[in-house]
């Protein structure tokens, strides 16, 4: 059988990078790559069915071990496209033995305690890294290589299981990671996505989510006589910026705190562009917040005129807390499957949000379990080696736990 290590240190070869500004689905063809790549080892493994469909979405079927054809159905979700906020392309992970302090990878990047939360629990173990011109890629492909390996493991072995329903999504990271996917379709009881950080952790808090697109549009002229005619788009922007609460940015907040993140801005005097995505774990709050943002635009329009400001605020995902809560026994089996392998489990709230959250706004209850890996979206990113085959081995516990 092939690890999961040994799967996953092939898998962040590949490509996969996602692209908002696409406007295709998936938003990169690249991501089909490992897409077919994963089809035909899931055909490979006997899956049924296994396919890609018009999104780039790879569906196979793990049919249930004999005898256990009434065990709830189970779908093991990750997705396979990358994070555009780092580069993706040309990754070359390896493996090294952190002996503490700084380690160095490459391109003038290190990992440092004080830039990478939990490295100092693992002095002495093996880390997988970049040379520091990339991500790794641990996002998600950590939880693709883990759900492979689980698979493979259940086939090999003869274990009890469940009917299981393996999805590997694209462009999760934009926000689209379950366009194309029907969850009547999937014939699915629960679901779990393998997209989170640290092992043992257990998420089904999420923040609720929107972006915003905020256009000022200026008026140009030549600096020399622009006294009273010119509007600077540009520091128009930085006003409206302003008006926003300054320690409310993700950066000086954690837990359940909310806040207010510009991704992106670009622009000159005539027009300028601010890109945002607001968050909040507390429904109301969120609401307020694209209320804030609203109100900004409104100012400026008031003070430089109707139509100076646009801004454009679309909801992307909701809080799945209330649609898990009914459902607390797909917390409770994950954290048995854990402490069955040696692993504490732990609840923690995602800064952040999962295919799972519209899964389960969509009627397929998904929380979402450890990949072990750190520093996501960064050329900062790393993973424990031990954790991908230890993460693996939880979703085969998992799987035969149904079964029982």
């Amino acid at each position: 059988m092939e690890s999961a290590k040994q799967r996953f240190l092939r898998y962040v070869k590949v490509w996969t990078t996602s692209d908002e500004s696409s406007g295709t689905s998936p938003s990169t063809e690249r991501q089909k790559d490992l897409g077919r790549l994963l089809e035909s080892e899931l055909a490979a493994l006997g899956m049924r069915d296994a396919h890609m469909d018009t999104c780039g979405n790879v569906i196979a079927t793990l049919p249930a071990a004999p005898g256990c054809e009434g065990a709830p159905k189970i779908a093991l979700i990750a997705h396979v496209d990358t994070s555009p906020d780092a580069p993706g392309e040309g990754v070359s992970p390896r493996i090294v033995r952190y002996e503490g302090g700084e380690l160095p990878l490459g391109s003038g990047v290190s990992l440092t305690p004080a830039l990478c939360r939990g490295l100092e629990e693992h002095v002495g173990n093996e880390l997988i890294v970049t040379d520091g011109s990339t991500l790794l890629g641990a996002d998600d492909k950590a939880g693709v290589a883990e759900i492979m390996a689980a698979a493979e493991a259940l086939v090999e072995t003869g274990a009890k299981h469940g009917e299981l329903r393996i999805v590997f999504t694209t462009d999760e990271e934009i926000g689209c990671g379950v366009d194309g996917l029907s969850v009547p379709e999937l014939v699915c009881d629960w679901g779990y996505t393998v997209d989170g950080g640290p092992l043992g952790e257990i998420e089904y808090e999420n923040f609720n989510a929107a972006g915003a697109v905020v256009t000022v549009h200026g008026v140009g002229v030549h600096p020399g006589d622009a006294k009273d005619v010119m509007v600077n788009a540009a520091t128009v922007a930085m006003e409206l910026h302003a008006l926003l609460p300054a320690d409310e940015v993700p950066e000086k907040t954690s837990g359940y705190e909310g806040f207010f993140h510009l991704h992106d801005m670009r622009g000159c005097c005539t027009e300028a562009v601010l890109e945002y995505i607001i968050r909040d774990h507390d429904r109301p709050r969120f609401e307020q917040r694209k209320a804030q943002l609203k109100a900004a635009a409104d100012a400026i329009n008031a003070k430089y005129g109707p139509g100076t400001v646009e801004a454009d605020i679309r909801d992307s995902y909701y809080n799945m807390k209330e649609k898990i809560e009914p459902h607390m026994q797909l917390i409770n089996r994950a954290e048995a499957a854990f402490r069955a392998n040696g692993i504490e489990p732990r609840c923690v709230p995602i800064r952040g949000g999962t295919d799972g959250a519209r899964l389960s706004w969509d009627g397929l209850p998904c929380p979402n379990l450890s990949t072990g890996g750190y520093n996501y979206h960064s050329v900062r990113e790393w993973i424990p080696a031990e954790s991908l085959d230890a993460m693996a081995r939880v979703l085969v516990t998992l799987a035969e736990g149904f079964a029982e």
